[in-house]
């Protein structure tokens, strides 16, 4: 039997095609495990930049707590000096005027303080009642009827610091 080259090189080509799926198929492999190595890393390199920012924003938390009292006890250190002087002062003193002067100092000294780290008082006395605002102590019969629904004393003052309420007025209501 006679064999041409045709069939020589078909021979072969037969005996190729298994081999070259083999070494396809483990470059295939080798790509997917790279490919799979590469999403690992990229993986351990977000998950550890997530950390690091989740604890620089906690630490950045605390700073900013921390150093936001901090200027509200800077302004208040100067009002307890005031206080101590006053006290040593006021074991001599006989006269109630010079006392109440000095309180008033010292008063005008702490509300202005207060007033620089963003404090303002509610006007509460003669509106209407807010139940975002305001706190209902009790309620007495109103001496007009201009005075139903709203405030007709105020018992303790309400503050604000930014538009946020921080104190609620108490406050008696007219019915």
């Amino acid at each position: 039997m006679k064999t041409n080259k045709k069939d020589k090189t078909a021979s072969k080509s037969k005996k190729n095609k298994p081999e070259d799926k083999e070494v396809e198929k483990n470059s295939s492999e080798n790509e997917i495990q790279k490919e799979d190595q590469d999403f690992k890393e990229k993986y351990i390199r977000l998950y550890s930049e997530y950390e690091n920012y989740r604890k620089r924003t906690a630490k950045e938390k605390i700073d900013l707590i921390t150093n936001a009292s901090e200027n509200v006890i800077k302004e208040l250190l100067p009002i307890l000096d005031d206080f101590e002087r006053a006290i040593d002062n006021n074991k001599n003193v006989e006269d109630a005027s010079v006392l109440k002067e000095g309180f008033d100092l010292i008063y005008s000294k702490m509300h202005k303080g207060l007033v620089n780290q963003g404090l303002k008082p509610m006007e509460a006395n003669g509106k209407d009642f807010d139940s975002e605002i305001h706190e209902a102590i009790t309620k007495i019969p109103a001496p007009n009827e201009k005075l139903k629904g709203k405030v007709v004393d105020v018992i303790e003052k309400g503050y604000q610091i930014n538009e946020k309420v921080i104190r609620y007025a108490k406050v008696v209501v007219g019915e």
